[in-house]
C-alpha cells in the first residue's frame, strides 16, 4: 500500500505528463486552420458589441438592475 506522501507524488507527475501532453508543435500548413476567424471564441466581437449595446438601449427600461438608460425606445 502506498504511503500518502507518495500517492501526492504521483499524483502531481501524472498531472504533469497530461498537460505536456497538450503542448505540441504544429506544422505550418496546420496553423492557418487555427488562425481562421471561426476557431475564435468571438468570432464576429464588433457586431456582437453593437447587438448588446441596441439592446442595452432599448431594454434598460424592462430591466429591473439595468444601469443604463433608454425608455424602451432605442434613443438616448
Amino acid at each position: 500500500m502506498m504511503k500518502s506522501s507518495q500517492k501526492i507524488v504521483v499524483l502531481f507527475w501524472l498531472i504533469i505528463c497530461i498537460g505536456l501532453s497538450g503542448c505540441v508543435n504544429l506544422a505550418p500548413w496546420e496553423r492557418g486552420n487555427l488562425a481562421k476567424p471561426q476557431m475564435a471564441i468571438d468570432p464576429h466581437p464588433l457586431q456582437d458589441a453593437m447587438r448588446a449595446h441596441n439592446y442595452g438601449s432599448r431594454e434598460a427600461g424592462a430591466s429591473d438592475n439595468a444601469s443604463g438608460g433608454g425608455g424602451g425606445c432605442g434613443c438616448f
